[in-house]
Order: C-alpha cells, then sequence, then structure tokens
C-alpha cells in the first residue's frame, strides 16, 4: 500500500494555485444543520453550470448520489502509527517493493524509456515514485484502501467547513473531467481524500498536469503511460529537473569535518566539497565534479548525503524530505545500488523478503493475523505487530516489523 496518497496531495495543488483557495478561504462557517445534502446539490448546481458543465452530466452524477460522510473522520485522524526516519524509508524502500519494481522496470521498458526521452527524468526515479505512490499501481482500485472519488468530495465540499472552498472546486474538477469523457464516476477511484491512479492525481492535477500519452483521446491516470508521462512532465518543469544529474549520493565525512556546513543550503560543487574532504561513501570517484550540490545530515550520527537540483525537482511532488529520500533510494535500489553504508542512529538494516514473510507467518500462527503473509507490510501486518509487541513486553510497541520482532518471535 502507498502510505502517501492520504496526506500528500495539497503539495500538488498548491504547486498549481489550489493553496491560494485554502489562503483566501480562510475558516468556513459550519454547515447549517437546515441545509441538507440534496438541498446542497441543488444550491451547487449553478456553479457547476457556470464551470462549463452541461445539465445531463450534472443531473447524471448528482442525482440521487449519497455522500460519503465517512471521510470526516478521515479528514481529521491523527497518524495511527509514528515511524523514526529509518523505519520510514526501511518500510517503504521493502525488499517486496524493490523486487517488484525490477519486474515493473523490465515490464515497461518501452514506456520507460519513451518516458526518460521526452522529458529526461531518469526512468529510476520515476520507478521510485511509482512505487511509493501505488506500489506500482497494486493499490490503484484495491477497495482495501481506495473508495469512490465523487462520493467523497461531495461529502466534503458539503459538510466540511474548514477547507469548503477547496473541496468545493476539487468537485468541480470532477465534474469537468467527467463532462469531457475523460472517466465515469464510477470508474473514478482514489484516496478518502480524491487522489486517483497510479501517481495519486487529484482533480486539478488530473486537468493541468494530464497528458495523452498513449494518444487514446483522454487523460487518465489509471493509464501507466498517461500517468508516468504527465508526472515526468511536471517534475521537468516544474520541479526544474536537470537532465543528466544524479539526484547526489551519500557521502563520508572526514573525522575533523565542520558539521556547520552540513547546513543543506551552501551549495559546492562535487570538487569542492571533495577538497574539503567529503568523499562517496561507496569509494567510487564523483562522476561529475563540476555538478553543485548542497550537504545534508539528516540526524547527527546517520548518513550524510550530498543533494543537488534533481533532488528538490523530486521534492517538489511531496515537500517532505523523508518522503524524498525514500522515494530516491527505492529508486536506486531498483537500478541496484547498495544500500545505505552508513546506518542511521538506532536503526536496523532492511527486512529480505523471507524474513519479512517469516514474521507475517509466525505473527498469525499466534493469533495476531497479518491478513497475508506475501511479505508487503500494510496497516494490518503493523497492526499486528504492535499487538504482538504489547503482549510480550517489547517497547517501544510501534508496529515496526523489524529484526527485532523477529528475534523476538523465534524464542517462541
Amino acid at each position: 500500500m502507498t502510505d502517501t496518497i492520504l496526506t500528500r496531495r495539497i503539495l500538488l495543488q498548491g504547486a498549481l494555485g489550489a493553496l491560494t483557495a485554502f489562503a483566501v478561504s480562510g475558516p468556513a462557517a459550519a454547515q447549517s444543520p437546515r441545509t441538507n445534502f440534496e438541498q446542497w446539490v441543488a444550491a451547487f448546481r449553478p456553479r457547476a453550470l457556470a464551470r462549463g458543465i452541461s445539465e445531463k452530466t450534472y443531473a447524471r452524477v448528482m442525482t440521487g448520489l449519497k455522500p460519503d460522510t465517512s471521510v470526516y473522520a478521515l479528514d481529521r485522524a491523527q497518524p495511527e502509527f509514528t515511524e523514526a526516519l529509518w523505519q520510514y524509508i526501511n518500510r517503504r524502500c521493502s525488499d517486496h517493493r524493490v523486487i517488484t519494481g525490477k519486474k515493473r522496470a523490465t515490464e515497461h521498458e518501452a514506456l520507460l524509456a519513451r518516458v526518460e526521452r521526452d522529458y529526461g527524468v531518469d526512468r529510476y526515479l520515476m520507478l521510485g515514485l511509482w512505487g511509493m505512490e501505488s506500489s506500482f499501481g497494486d493499490v490503484v482500485d484495491n477497495p482495501k484502501y481506495m473508495r469512490p472519488v465523487i462520493p467523497a468530495l461531495a461529502a466534503l465540499a458539503w459538510g466540511e467547513p474548514r477547507r469548503r472552498r477547496y473541496w468545493e472546486q476539487e468537485m468541480l474538477n470532477a465534474l469537468v473531467i467527467i463532462e469531457r469523457g475523460w472517466a465515469e464516476p464510477s470508474e473514478m477511484i482514489g484516496s478518502w481524500a480524491g487522489a486517483m491512479g497510479h501517481t495519486q492525481w487529484m482533480p486539478e492535477v488530473w486537468l493541468n498536469v494530464g497528458i495523452d500519452f498513449n494518444k487514446d483521446g483522454r487523460i487518465s491516470p489509471f493509464q501507466p503511460d498517461d500517468a508516468l508521462a504527465g508526472t515526468a512532465a511536471y517534475i521537468a518543469k516544474r520541479g526544474r529537473y536537470q537532465s543528466g544529474e544524479t539526484w547526489g549520493c551519500e557521502v563520508r565525512l572526514p573525522g575533523s569535518f565542520n558539521l556547520a556546513l552540513a547546513d543543506k543550503k551552501a551549495k559546492r560543487s562535487y570538487a569542492k566539497w571533495q577538497q574539503l574532504g567529503v568523499a562517496r561513501a561507496d569509494g567510487k570517484p564523483f562522476a561529475r565534479p563540476g555538478d553543485e550540490m548542497r550537504l545534508w545530515l539528516p540526524e547527527r550520527g546517520g548518513p550524510a548525503f550530498l543533494i543537488g537540483q534533481n533532488y528538490y525537482a523530486i521534492r517538489s511532488y511531496n515537500p517532505s524530505d523523508a518522503y524524498t529520500l525514500a522515494l530516491l533510494h527505492l529508486g536506486d535500489l531498483i537500478r541496484g545500488d547498495p544500500d545505505f553504508q552508513q546506518q542511521f542512529p538506532g536503526g536496523e538494516r532492511r527486512m529480505t523478503l523471507t524474513e519479512m514473510q517469516e514474521i507475517q507467518q509466525r505473527l498469525t500462527a499466534l493469533g495476531f493475523d497479518t491478513k497475508g503473509t506475501d511479505g508487503r507490510v500494510g496497516p494490518d501486518t503493523m497492526q499486528a505487530v504492535r499487538a504482538f509487541q504489547q503482549k510480550v513486553g517489547l517497547s517501544p510497541a510501534d508496529g515496526y516489523p523489524g529484526l527485532k520482532v523477529l528475534a523476538r518471535l523465534r524464542q517462541g
């Protein structure tokens, strides 16, 4: 399961102007108890018609529609699990995901090569993003994680007062998509917030970023061609991706290094960093010594990185350093590059697929059902792990299925 679809969507709209809607709207008045959903549908109709939605389309979509009011709790929910950075990266760069990514790289070699040629974005970065966003399409229409988008957006536009203008705008965007014939309402399946497809587009992103890459006459995030091409075009243009450059690399710092220089601000060429004693962690030479890079130490005592413009190009898709580093590391692992040379403080190495399956098998046999033993780690496995940790007194009971949990399970 992708772990970003419920938390990162605001970013893309921000890049396309929707954050302006947030700023303009401010806190909205609570929905009047006298305004039931049917009344709201009738009152919303003129706005839809003014946006170019036909009477026929509006009636077809909105007549008899039942709002998915379960989204209100999801909108306000706090994260169930908190993760250290190393846990976040390990889980999203799981062995299962790396193996699947290598298969997708072969299966979609022609598509990835064409996207790389047309937009300049490295195919392995796109594979990392694809894996992060939808597990390479595995959860695109999985009812365990996804739901019909129209009832969800309608509920948010009608009854969510904090960001009503934003949700109303996305509801209108979804209606425009239907009006254009790009999708039927029943085909629009996504997260509770409305993110859809292989690279998880909100309706506004669909309208503004989408590319009909397979030339079938419509744009669809549910087709890998359109989704990957549109997302690559976004990263190239909005993120100012520099074709031919790497995103950066893990580096080793000399013992006497001034850590104040690892401020993620000052740019120096690889060559100048090397003069300061910085070297690639894997011992290889810097391939392009003239590229300008910033030095970043996410956690003292952990791995250090030189990061360049392409790091920030990928970060433009989600303004989270944890997300960006995990995505880039996943792409590198799919490429065949090694794990980080330096562990994060308190961290563990990534679990192998066989080890993860063993954890799931042992937990399920003990009555902590993981709802599957394929080595994929989602909420069910994490809930089972936490219940086991609590029962046997493993602290912290954080739900992370790692080496300590496996060792305790093997004790019997």
